[in-house]
């Protein structure tokens, strides 16, 4: 097998992920012996991120390269490899790298019998499936798993993507992936709903308004954790809270009832974060929580 930084790499799947990380590839010296694309949007991002790259079957990819990267969805992963194995596509020493966050290498097994090498990459990372993706691999982690004597070749694969690779066990993949999915994906749904409020009372341009504050919290945040938490939940300002939750009830309305749900949910777990860091005394807690619950709750306890 050639050594790594020469390796005839095949693409399976251009797709934000997959054409990325193969340019990343290819910039790292090895060689790019085809991709595969079906859809306009797919060999277009082919032709620009892999020129010259040819788009080819994929028996063809996996017969001619040293390192073949399933870069597909998640519930074809399993599919697709089985079928290749059943056709007797993969090979002896073949390195096999998949790009899905939620498995390891145990998705991989059917290319164990002919005795390929199964890895799993990851990238933490949304794509654009652009050229300015390449840049921001230089700040991100990928999850690596893969069988200990392997581990290495799959460390100095995202190396040489300029990455950072992080091991993570086999049985630990789908919380680590849920953790990721958590973090980036609801982020956009809380920021989309935060635009829309501003924009139903009258705020021209949400996004400037969000912006600065949204970037200063993220950064405190990572910095300094829950420490950097502010606001009226971490004050326990049951007022402002139940405030909030009454202007929501009356807003979010119908349909479109998601944004108070999420904001219901968030205070109720950011008190509960905040009482087991005891930033928020008992009481408080519970306060917040009546607050939330509505205003036929919010009146005097016995």
């Amino acid at each position: 097998m050639a050594k790594p930084g020469r390796l005839g790499v095949g693409i399976i799947g251009a797709g934000k992920v997959g054409a990325v990380l193969g340019a990343a590839l290819r910039g790292a010296e090895h060689a790019v012996i085809g991709v595969s694309a079906v859809s306009d949007a797919s060999r277009e991002r082919a032709e620009t991120l892999l020129p010259g790259v040819p788009v080819l079957e994929i028996q063809d990819i996996v017969e001619r390269a040293e390192l073949v990267l399933l870069a597909v969805p998640d519930d074809a992963l399993g599919p697709l490899v089985e079928g290749l194995a059943k056709l007797g596509a993969w090979q002896p020493g073949q390195l096999v790298a998949h790009t899905s966050g939620r498995f390891g290498v145990g998705i991989l097994h059917p290319i164990r019998t002919a005795g390929a090498v199964p890895l799993a990459l990851h990238p933490a990372m949304t794509f654009t499936g652009m050229s300015l993706d390449l840049t921001r691999l230089l700040d991100c982690s990928f999850g690596v798993t893969a069988d200990t004597a392997m581990l290495p070749i799959a460390q100095a694969l995202v190396v040489e993507m300029g990455a950072e690779p992080v091991v993570i066990a086999e049985a630990d993949r789908t919380l680590y992936h849920a953790a990721l999915a958590h973090g980036s994906n609801h982020l956009v749904t809380l920021v989309a709903q935060a635009s829309q409020l501003l924009g139903e009372v009258g705020v021209e341009a949400p996004e400037r308004m969000l912006g600065p504050l949204l970037r200063a919290t993220l950064e405190n945040a990572l910095a300094s954790g829950e420490s950097a938490l502010t606001g009226p939940v971490a004050r326990g300002d049951v007022g402002t809270v139940a405030a909030h939750a009454e202007a929501l009830r009356e807003q979010d309305t119908g349909s479109r009832g998601d944004i108070l749900e999420a904001y219901l949910a968030m205070a109720r777990a950011t008190a509960r974060r905040a009482g087991n860091r005891g930033m928020l005394k008992p009481d408080q807690v519970n306060g917040i929580g009546r607050a939330l619950e509505g205003p036929d709750t919010n009146g005097p306890h016995s």
